[in-house]
């Protein structure tokens, strides 16, 4: 149920900057909107609010309708898409919406909950039949006919199948809905809510069955009262201060700040663990939510769109013109009746303290199924910090070579450390999700790293190569892996190279049968006449042109790359550290890559890269990952002194190359 629900919701989250805004120009524009008496009146059915509500004389016009009827369903198709098959899976996810879109009269935010997915999937496979069996030159043809054709059959099949019985199910959930309020059973929704959402089913529930449903009320009536079933902060606030006033230890400390986090910051998920910590509260929270609905339902009372997050903000923002006498006691009453509950039930229990607060904030983000970016408000950091740190990752822009190499060097210091149960990855910043214990950017990236990763632990280097701050991370691993590493694990030869997926340090080394077939794969990655022994750069710039100049002889890049390796030197500096930079291009860049390569340029003196000296130029173009391999040997060669003075002393090509062969073996 809560994979169901998360993924129904992933959907409607991302968009719900789009509901915000639909919300608000019904608002503002609408006959009854709050501008119409302003700007304008129902007497005056040309005015320019009519024009943009489209209504009076625009009625087949305006913005509002065209919203709520084409863009957020096909928004929602769209991002349902691409969870499944990237940007590919959302176009064809949006053009399958589309199909039940035009084959229905009601919104169809279920019906791209169900052909945004199929789109993304349904072209997954049709792009996994043929892989790897085009001919070079009719790659684009094939991607781009076999998405128009799959987005056209499944178009067709939403808007004369899927698109009517979803309208139907529509109507039959509306009539259930319907029902409930005509005989005021509407309150026992709550029953079911309040306990789901401390099971973490809340988002599924609100924005995957409470938001759809919702929205088609509100485009008939210009409000609904679904949008506060869940949202309504009155429960989770009259707990909060109930354990501010009757609550013990660090419940009692922690429950104030959490209170104006979630009223003001709509966190609900804030307020979870105090009732995972003492469950019997579970029935505050029930009656609270009951007792704010009863009031919605005898003021008539709605919100215009979503209220997300459920901050009191929010819901105030999108709260129907005659219903804020209606919200403002149903937030009131919800928060009373809650805080007279648990206060009775806190003030009659016999425990001496609480309970364990971290032990159910871990319980919660268990449920959650990854860190909670607001655990640190309810055990000062505790929570997050009192489990071990099991991943790493190293993240950069585009992945391919900056973190490549100082995940390689952060790997090895852990394996040495004996923390075999730790994995140390790369990954672009872009591709992060916030499921990772310890992030490692380059100090310019950090603030990114951050907005896509907030509950982890974050670590700025500017030198990758010999960051001080790599042994603070072994350090920190020494403090918070509470169990001694077992051994100490020496790297074995040929180990596993660095990667954009998760792999233990532990990692078998390849058999010896496989060994010949990296080699010759490190050789084609590295060509002989890609190797330079002295370069004739003299500046960053000119550099990084060189080398970019090698990969577009050696056939592997286009000729916009070497310009996407400027771009990329721009926004953050490629030099590793001990005399080494790997210039390489953006994320964005990587459709200019032909094929996995890289070029090497010594040169005699130092070129002052960004102030430092850069003795050794390796350009990167990494097509997939078979280049990781020879990069994880790069950077243990310049992580030794000798091998570093083999490398200066190299006559040849031939030897450069056997020295970043033989690497750490």
């Amino acid at each position: 149920m809560q994979k169901l629900g998360t993924a129904l919701s992933n959907m409607v989250m991302p968009n719900i900057g789009a509901f915000i805004a639909w919300g608000l120009l019904t608002a503002l524009f609408i006959e009854t909107g709050w501008l119409t008496g302003i700007f304008g009146s129902l007497d005056q059915p040309d005015s320019w609010v009519a024009h943009i509500g489209g209504w009076g004389e625009y009625s087949d016009g305006g913005i509002v309708s065209p919203m709520i009827t084409y863009l957020l369903p096909l928004l929602i198709g769209y991002t349902g898409g691409k969870m499944v098959y990237d940007v590919r899976g959302g176009v064809v996810g949006a053009i399958a919406t589309m199909g039940v879109v035009a084959g229905a009269d009601v919104p169809m935010f279920l019906g791209a909950m169900i052909m945004g997915p199929l789109g993304g999937w349904t072209i997954k496979r049709l792009d996994g039949l043929w892989e790897g069996k085009i001919r070079p030159g009719f790659e684009m043809l094939v991607d781009n006919f076999a998405a128009g054709i799959d987005g056209l059959i499944l178009a067709v099949v939403g808007f004369f199948g899927i698109g009517p019985i979803v309208e139907n199910l529509t109507d039959w959930a509306g009539d259930a809905v319907d029902f409930l309020v005509d005989h005021d059973l509407l309150p026992l929704t709550s029953i079911l809510i309040e306990p789901a959402k401390v099971l973490f089913l809340n988002n599924a529930i609100n924005h995957g069955v409470l938001t759809p449903l919702g929205t088609n009320q509100a485009l008939e009536d210009g409000k609904s009262i679904l949008f506060l079933l869940e949202a309504n902060p009155g429960p989770g606030l009259g707990l909060l201060l109930a354990f501010t006033v009757f609550g013990k230890g660090m419940a009692k400390s922690s429950a104030p700040g959490a209170a104006i986090i979630h009223f003001f910051g709509g966190i609900h998920e804030i307020y979870f663990p105090y009732v995972l910590m003492k469950p019997k509260l579970i029935a505050a929270t029930l009656l609270g939510g009951m007792a704010g609905v009863f009031t919605n339902v005898i003021f008539n009372s709605g919100l215009r769109a979503p209220a997300a997050p459920g901050s009191i903000i929010s819901v105030y923002a999108q709260t129907a013109g005659d219903s804020y006498l209606g919200v403002t006691l149903s937030v009131v009453i919800a928060t009373a009746v809650s805080f007279a509950v648990a206060a009775f039930l806190l003030k009659t229990d016999s425990a001496t303290d609480d309970g364990d607060l971290s032990a159910a904030t871990a319980s919660m983000e268990s449920m959650k199924g990854k860190k909670s970016s607001v655990a640190s408000a309810l055990t000062g950091g505790a929570a997050g910090a009192r489990g071990p740190i099991k991943n790493i990752v190293f993240a950069c822009d585009a992945g391919m070579g900056s973190s490549a190499m100082g995940a390689s060097v952060l790997r090895k210091k852990v394996q040495q450390a004996g923390f075999t149960d730790v994995t140390v990855v790369n990954k672009a910043i872009a591709n992060l999700t916030d499921t990772f214990d310890l992030v490692v950017t380059h100090r310019d990236l950090t603030e990114r790293a951050e907005q896509r990763t907030p509950s982890a632990i974050h670590v700025s280097v500017d030198n990758f190569m010999g960051s001080p701050r790599y042994d603070e991370i072994v350090e920190t691993l020494t403090e918070t892996n509470s169990a001694a590493p077992a051994s100490i694990a020496v790297p074995a030869p040929g180990a596993a190279p660095v990667s954009g997926e998760p792999e233990p340090v532990h990692a078998a080394g390849r058999h010896a049968a496989a060994a010949g077939d990296a080699t010759a794969t490190r050789n084609d990655i590295l060509a002989l006449n890609s190797i330079v022994l002295r370069g004739t750069s003299r500046t960053a710039d000119e550099a990084i042109e060189e080398a970019g100049r090698l990969l577009v002889a050696a056939g592997a890049v286009e000729e916009s790359y070497v310009a996407a390796m400027h771009d990329r030197e721009r926004s953050v500096s490629t030099f590793m550290g001990n005399g080494l930079a790997i210039p390489h291009g953006t994320n964005e860049a990587k459709g200019a890559i032909n094929r996995t390569a890289m070029s090497f340029v010594r040169y005699d003196e130092p070129i002052d890269w960004n102030g430092k000296e850069a003795e050794f130029v390796v350009g990167i173009a990494g097509a997939g990952k078979d280049h990781l391999a020879l990069l994880n040997k790069i950077a243990q060669v310049f992580l030794n002194k000798e091998d570093v003075a083999r490398l200066r002393a190299a006559r040849s090509p031939e030897e450069i190359r056997a020295v970043l062969a033989d690497g750490d073996d």
